[in-house]
């Protein structure tokens, strides 16, 4: 079983009881069935969560549950959250964007633009679409930053010691990269299914780093995040989060109990695999920005929908693309966008392919499902509640 950490969530439950009917459904913005599988979500164990519907010219945002169970502060749908992985869709756009004025080639191998990080004949192999699509061969580095997950993923094996270590530690992104390099490969570079790892999005910062003469976090806050009119987004400078925002909460597959608030923390470990701070609204604003064809052009954004199958790190087979996840959705179409967690928090954005139903929603909890007793995550009410509440949001439609 593998553990999911700052990457990929399944979204197979996502289709359990769609409809399957020919005629495509009409659309409609259902608050008070939203609004009430929201609440069901907090009802089953989580501490909060909020989230945002756009339908054709209209949205919802709700929140339901508490930002800090200590003090019993209500959760607000405008709070701002760490959004894990959702920072490689902001990645990938931004390579693409320096491929279009002919600066990076997707299909040219990373050792021609940083042989000191990819050296030998592996830099020759793997190339910048390999590094986006997963597909290099470049292991997880992330057991060998965190020695308490030294054994993932054998979730029994590890311990929440090296989250509580490293919460102030500043990282050297050289150093990440090492040792993700130095690491047993996953596999042959271009071979599929590849393995979702972080070593990639960390390599690809440098890239930009590399190519644009500035730091990766001022170059696709400038170009992407600007662009795409974001008000609330951005890579944080420091362990702290800026503005109105909840406690996030880490269970750690119940290895944590009670479930501890690391929304102080430093993400130097994953800052261009999974550092952006954002809102719902934002997300949503993004994506449907990214889908428009405003933020890389047209040929770029088929570029970064051609998907390829990959192991995700909680061991599901997912269609991802160039910094996009692909989900089909029976009876409602298919669906693009990513998701992400780190320690206390989970977020998810979609938006069907048409660019008129978006869902983005966040949590405030973290790996809730406890182990049974061979070391795999148990079921838990949470995973139903959140299932149907993303189902009414992407496919709420009139009878």
């Amino acid at each position: 079983m593998k553990i999911q950490l700052v990457a990929m969530a399944s979204v197979a439950a996502l289709v359990v009881g769609a409809s399957t009917a020919a005629a495509a459904p009409t659309p409609s913005l259902d608050r008070a069935a939203l609004q009430s599988t929201l609440d069901a979500v907090h009802r089953a164990g989580m501490p909060g969560v909020y989230a945002e519907v756009r339908d054709a010219g209209q949205t919802w945002r709700g929140a339901s549950g508490v930002a800090d169970v200590r003090t019993g502060r209500p959760i607000r749908a405008d709070m701002r959250q760490r959004v894990g992985s959702i920072t490689k869709t902001f990645v990938a756009a931004a390579v693409l964007q320096q491929v279009e004025q002919g600066r990076i080639r997707l299909d040219a191998p990373i050792g021609g633009y940083l042989p000191h990080l990819v050296p030998g004949e592996r830099g020759k192999k793997i190339t910048v679409r390999m590094l986006i699509n997963h597909t290099s061969g470049l292991a997880e580095y992330l057991p060998y930053a965190y020695p308490s997950f030294k054994a993932w993923p054998s979730l029994p094996d590890i311990s929440a010691q090296s989250v509580d270590d490293n919460r102030f530690k500043q990282f050297r992104t050289a150093d990440l990269i090492e040792m993700g390099v130095q690491a047993p490969a996953t596999g042959e570079p271009g071979s599929t299914p590849g393995v979702y790892s972080n070593t990639n999005y960390l390599l690809l910062g440098e890239l930009l780093e590399r190519v644009t003469g500035t730091t990766a976090e001022r170059y696709i806050t400038r170009n992407v995040i600007e662009r795409a009119g974001l008000r609330h987004t951005e890579f944080p400078d420091g362990p702290w989060i800026k503005g109105p925002h909840s406690r996030m909460y880490e269970a750690l597959f119940g290895l944590v109990d009670p479930p501890r608030d690391y929304s102080v923390y430093n993400m130097s470990w994953v800052m261009m695999g999974a550092g952006l701070v954002s809102t719902v609204e934002d997300l949503d604003r993004f994506f449907s920005k990214l889908l428009a064809g405003g933020i890389v052009n047209r040929s770029s954004l088929a570029q970064m929908q051609q998907t390829v199958p990959v192991i995700a790190q909680d061991g599901q087979l997912i269609d991802y693309g160039l910094g996009l996840h692909k989900a089909e959705i029976p009876g409602c179409g298919t669906f693009w966008g990513h998701d992400g967690s780190t320690w206390g928090a989970q977020s998810e954005s979609w938006i069907r392919a048409d660019g008129k139903r978006q869902m983005s929603f966040a949590v405030n909890l973290s790996r809730w499902n406890k182990l049974d007793s061979s070391g795999n995550p148990q079921p838990h009410p949470i995973d139903g509640a959140l299932s149907a509440f993303k189902q009414r949001a992407m496919c709420d439609v009139r009878d």
